[in-house]
C-alpha cells in the first residue's frame, strides 16, 4: 500500500527524518518495502493541450503530436503513447527540463520529425507506477500552468508498506497514522465531518419520489447495508488535493464522485459505492445470494458466472449480489459493480451505498471468480461495521467541495442492520504479559500501550485488566492477541534476548537414529538407497507373486494416471521395477534398498477407529525396509548375511529364520520368494522363549531369494542372475522386547575349551531353535555358540539334515577341567535331544 507522508500528517504532527519514520513503521510490523521522494524535478513541467495527432511516415509505433504549451504556438512532439486524444490536457517536459532521476530533455529528431520535448507518464514523473500511457489531466487546468502548481504538488515522501493480512485496520491512512502516532506519543485525531447538508427545497421535492428502498434477503452475507440519496450532484474533476493524494496512493483520478469514494476508502478503510439513482430500476436495492450459474458483467467488461464452483468442500458457493428493486443484478457485493448504473457526466442524483459484508463470504467469492479489487481486499480482511456512518459523512464532506449550491442529502438514511460484530471484551493479566514477553511491565504501562491504539482498558484489580477491543480490530480476539499489541508498541528490540535452552532442540529421536543406522549398515553392503512410488499399476502385485484373490489392493479414487492406481502392499514390485529399469540400460549389477511405507489391503489387515461416533475401517500403514541385492554372486546367502549384520548392529536377539511354519497363525508361504531359498523372520511373542513353529511368534519380515518366475515377469533374466531379498517391518523389528541388554561381559584371563556337536534333526526344526536350546543348557559358562555347517545327503534319512555347532566354554575365575567340560557337553546333547527329537551325529 502506498502511503504519502503528507496524508499521514492529516492525522498527527509527524516530523523528523522520513527514513527514521520508516524504521519506526518497520518495528511496528508495518514493513516499509520502499521509500520514494516525489515532487522533485518537476519544476519545468507544464500543462499542455493536445491540438492535433498525425501519423509519421514509415513509423507504426510513434506519432506526431501538436500541443499548445500556453503561448498559442503549436509545438511538435513525437510520442509513442496512444491513450490520449485531441483536446486532452497532458504534462509536457519542454527542451531543457530535467526530470526526476536527472533525466535531461533535449531536442531530438525521429523518422525525420523534430520532437521539442516529451509528454510524460506518471512513472516518468515518479508520481505513480503507471507506464502504460501518458498521464491525462483534469479539464479544469489551463495550458501553460506549471504542473506542480496546477496539481498542488509539493515535495512529499511516499512509503510502500506491506500490510499483513492480520492487520485490517492498517489498510488505510488512518490506521497507519494511529499506530505510528501511538508509538511516537503524538496526538492522533480522526476527521470529524459535520452533519451532511440537506438538498435545497427544489431538489428535495424533485427527488421526493426517488427515496431509495433496501431489502436484505441474505443478511448472513451482508449483515449491514446503508443507503443515502445525494441530490444536486455536479460531476466534474476533483479538487487538486484529492486528485494529488489519490495519485500518490497509486489510484487514478476519474471524477469527483468516484474519487470521493476512493479517497474515503484509502483514508478511513471503508469502501463505498455510488450509483446513478435514475438508472436503478425501482429506485431500490435487494441484497441476496446469487443463483448458481447467474451471470453479471462487471465494470471491467467481463461477464462472470456466479456460484459455479466451490473453493473447499464446505463452501456453499453463495456469492453476494447487489440487485435493483426488480431483482436485476447491479454488482457483486463488496467486490465490483456493474456498468448499468455507474456514474456518468449526466449524473445528478446519487444513491450512496456503504455496507459491511461477511469477510469469509467475500474471500471465497474473490477466490472463486479470480477477481480482486481494492474494496474486496479490505472487506475480506474485515472492515469496521461501526465506522460506516463516519465514512459516509466524510465522503459527503469531500464531495461537497466540488458540487453546486443545491447539493445535499435528500430524504432519510436507510440502515438495514442484522447481526454485526461488536466490541470484544478480553481479560488480560499483566503477569501473563510479562511471562510471554520476558518483560517487567506494570498495569499502567500495559494500559499506556493499548489505549492510544483504541483499546479501552478497565482495571479490575491488581494485575487484571478488562480490555475492550474496538470493532476496527477484528484480528484481536484473545488475550494473546492483545499481548501482541503490547509487544509491538513496547518494541521487540526492547525485549530481553534469550537463547533457547531446551535439551532436545535439534536432536534426532530414537526412531530417527535407528532408521539412520539401518541405512548406514545396508549401504555398507554396497547398496544404494532408492525411492519407488507408493502407487502401482493394476496387476503389479500379481506379477510379484503376491496373493490377489481378495483384490489387487487399496485403489485410489482419483488417481493422477491410470498406471498408478493401487497402493503398494509390499516394496517388492517397485524394487523389481527399478532393477528392470537399470537392466534395460545395461546396469545389471545393482544393489538397492528403500525405507518406505506399505498399505496392506483391508481384507487382510484393518484397524477399527471411531470417526464421528461410528466405526470406520482404516487401512493399516506400515514402515518397511527392504533390499534387493542383484550384484555379482548375490543370492539368498548374501541376503542372509546382510540381515545378520543388520541384526547385530541393532542388538536384536531371538529372531529366528523359519522356512516352514504353516502352523503359525496368519503366516502362510513367503509370497514372491523362492520356495526353498527363503524364510520368514519370527520373533518370540511376549512371555515365550522361542519363536519357532507353534510358539505363537510374530513375523517381523522375510529374507531369501526372489522366485525366478517373478523375476521373469518383470523382464529380468532369471537364468543369469539371482536377486537376494529381505523386507522387514520396522515397527515390529525395533520393539524393545527383541533387543539385547546393554550389559558388558568381562573377558576371562583363563583359556577356553571348544566343543563341536553335530545334530541330526528334522527339516522343520530350525537352527535358531537348536541354538537357543544350546545357550540355555550351556548356562553362564557358554561364551559363544556358532552354527558352522549344514549337511543334507548321504548317510541321512530324507526329511532330515545335520546342524553342526561350535560351543566355546570359559570361566572367569579358573580354567575348566576336562570333567566340567564333559559334563557341559553331555548336558547340551541331552537338552537338544529332548527338546527337538535330535540325535547326535557321529
Amino acid at each position: 500500500m502506498l502511503v504519502p507522508l503528507s496524508w499521514l500528517r492529516h492525522f498527527a504532527p509527524f516530523e523528523g527524518d522520513p527514513a527514521s519514520l520508516a524504521e519506526t513503521l518497520d518495528d511496528l510490523g508495518l514493513v516499509v518495502e520502499g521509500l520514494k521522494h516525489v515532487g522533485k524535478g518537476l519544476e519545468d513541467v507544464v500543462v499542455s493541450r493536445v491540438l492535433e495527432i498525425a501519423p509519421i511516415a514509415g513509423a507504426d509505433k510513434i506519432r506526431q503530436v501538436m500541443v499548445d504549451a500556453g503561448d498559442g504556438e503549436p509545438l511538435s512532439i513525437v510520442c509513442g503513447a496512444w491513450n490520449f486524444a485531441v483536446g486532452d490536457l497532458v504534462p509536457l517536459a519542454p527542451v531543457g527540463a530535467v526530470l526526476p532521476g536527472d533525466f535531461a530533455i533535449a531536442k531530438r529528431k525521429m523518422k525525420g520529425v523534430v520532437s521539442n520535448g516529451m509528454l510524460c507518464s506518471g512513472r516518468e514523473l515518479e508520481l505513480t507506477d503507471d507506464h502504460d500511457g501518458i498521464m491525462v489531466l483534469g479539464d479544469e487546468l489551463t495550458p501553460g500552468e506549471r504542473f506542480v502548481e496546477a496539481l498542488g504538488i509539493v515535495t512529499d515522501v511516499v512509503y510502500d508498506i506491506a500490510v499483513e493480512a492480520n492487520r485490517p485496520d492498517a489498510w488505510c491512512m488512518a490506521g497507519v497514522a494511529r499506530d505510528l502516532a501511538a508509538r511516537l506519543r503524538l496526538p492522533f485525531a480522526l476527521p470529524d465531518p459535520p452533519a451532511p447538508p440537506s438538498a435545497s427545497s427544489s431538489d428535495a421535492s424533485a427527488v421526493s419520489a426517488l427515496n431509495v428502498s433496501v431489502t436484505v434477503v441474505d443478511d448472513d452475507l451482508c449483515p449491514r447495508f446503508t443507503a443515502r440519496v445525494l441530490a444536486g450532484v455536479e460531476v466534474r474533476s476533483s479538487p487538486p488535493l484529492v486528485a494529488r493524494r489519490l495519485t500518490l496512493a497509486g489510484m487514478r483520478a476519474i471524477n469527483n464522485v468516484v474519487d470521493a469514494s476512493n479517497y474515503v476508502m484509502l483514508e478511513l478503510g471503508q469502501p463505498t459505492h455510488p450509483y446513478d439513482l435514475i438508472r436503478i430500476p425501482g429506485h431500490g436495492f435487494r441484497i441476496r445470494a446469487a443463483v448458481p450459474g447467474e451471470k453479471i458483467t462487471t465494470l471491467d467488461g467481463v461477464e462472470r458466472t456466479l456460484g459455479h464452483r466451490a473453493i473447499v468442500p464446505s463452501d456453499d458457493r453463495r456469492d453476494c449480489l447487489i440487485c435493483d428493486a426488480d431483482d436485476i443484478p447491479l454488482g457483486i457485493g463488496g467486490i465490483m459493480g456493474g456498468g448499468s448504473s455507474e456514474i456518468s457526466d449526466t449524473t445528478t442524483i446519487v444513491a450512496l451505498e456503504a455496507a459491511y459484508f461477511t469477510p469469509m463470504a467475500i474471500a471465497r467469492t474473490t477466490k472463486r471468480l479470480g477477481l480482486r479489487s481494492e474494496a474486496s481486499s479490505r472487506f475480506e480482511r474485515g472492515c469496521d461495521p461501526e465506522g460506516i456512518d463516519r465514512s459516509v459523512r466524510r465522503l459527503i464532506e469531500v464531495l461537497a467541495e466540488t458540487s453546486g449550491p443545491d447539493f445535499g442529502v435528500a430524504g432519510d438514511a436507510v440502515d438495514v442492520r442484522g447481526t454485526v460484530p461488536g466490541p470484544r471484551h478480553v481479560r488480560v493479566r499483566t503477569a501473563r504479559v510479562n511471562a510471554m514477553l520476558g518483560s517487567d511491565l506494570d498495569d499502567d504501562a500495559v494500559v499506556g500501550y493499548l489505549e492510544p491504539i483504541g483499546f479501552d482498558c478497565e482495571k479490575l484489580g491488581a494485575g487484571q485488566l478488562e480490555v475492550t477491543v474496538p470493532t476496527f480490530r477484528p484480528d484481536s480476539e484473545r488475550e494473546i492477541d492483545v499481548i501482541e499489541e503490547v509487544a509491538r508498541h513496547h518494541g521487540y528490540a526492547a525485549l530481553p534476548r534469550r537463547r533457547p535452552s531446551a535439551p532436545q532442540v535439534g536432536r534426532l529421536t530414537t526412531r530417527q537414529k535407528e532408521r539412520r543406522l539401518i541405512r548406514q549398515v545396508i549401504a555398507g553392503f554396497g547398496a544404494h538407497e532408492g525411492w519407488t512410488p507408493s502407487l502401482l499399476a493394476p496387476g503389479d502385485h500379481g506379477r510379484a507373486g503376491l496373493d490377489v484373490t481378495g483384490g489387487d489392493g487399496v485403489a485410489v479414487a482419483n488417481p493422477l494416471t491410470p498406471d498408478e492406481t493401487v497402493l503398494r502392499r509390499s516394496l517388492l514390485p517397485g524394487m523389481l521395477k527399478a532393477l528392470a529399469f537399470n537392466a534395460d540400460r545395461r546396469q545389471d549389477n545393482v544393489r538397492l534398498f528403500e525405507v518406505g511405507h506399505v498399505f496392506p489391503p483391508p481384507d487382510t489387515e484393518r484397524v477399527e477407529r471411531a470417526f464421528a461416533g461410528h466405526g470406520d475401517t482404516v487401512i493399516d500403514e506400515r514402515e518397511m525396509v527392504a533390499a534387493a541385492l542383484a550384484g555379482p554372486g548375490d543370492d539368498a546367502t548374501t541376503a542372509m548375511g546382510a540381515w545378520s549384520a543388520l541384526a547385530d548392529a541393532l542388538g536384536l536377539e531371538d529372531i529366528e529364520l523359519v522356512q516352514s511354519f504353516d502352523d503359525i497363525p496368519g503366516s502362510g508361504a513367503t509370497a514372491g520368494l523362492h520356495p526353498t531359498r527363503s524364510g520368514r523372520l519370527v520373533a518370540p511373542s511376549s512371555g515365550t522363549s522361542s519363536g519357532g513353529p507353534g510358539s505363537g511368534g510374530t513375523v517381523v519380515g522375510v529374507v531369501g531369494e526372489v522366485d525366478p518366475v517373478v523375476l521373469a515377469a518383470f523382464g529380468l533374466d532369471s537364468g543369469r542372475q539371482r536377486v537376494g531379498w529381505f523386507e522387514l517391518d520396522l515397527d515390529l523389528l525395533l520393539a524393545d522386547t527383541h533387543r539385547r541388554g546393554q550389559t558388558v561381559t568381562p573377558v576371562s584371563r583363563f583359556p577356553s575349551s571348544d566343543v563341536d556337536l553335530a545334530f541330526v534333526v528334522a527339516d522343520k526344526v530350525s537352527a535358531g531353535a537348536v541354538g537357543r536350546t544350546l545357550r540355555t543348557a550351556g548356562g553362564d559358562l557358554l561364551e559363544s555358540s556358532e552354527l558352522f555347517d549344514v549337511y543334507r545327503g548321504t548317510g541321512l534319512s530324507e526329511g532330515t539334515r545335520s546342524l553342526a555347532f561350535r560351543l566355546r566354554f570359559c570361566a572367569l575365575d579358573r580354567t575348566l577341567t576336562d570333567a566340567e567340560v564333559g559334563a557341559l557337553r553331555t548336558g547340551c546333547i541331552e537338552a537338544v535331544e529332548k527338546a527337538h527329537g535330535a540325535t547326535l551325529r557321529a
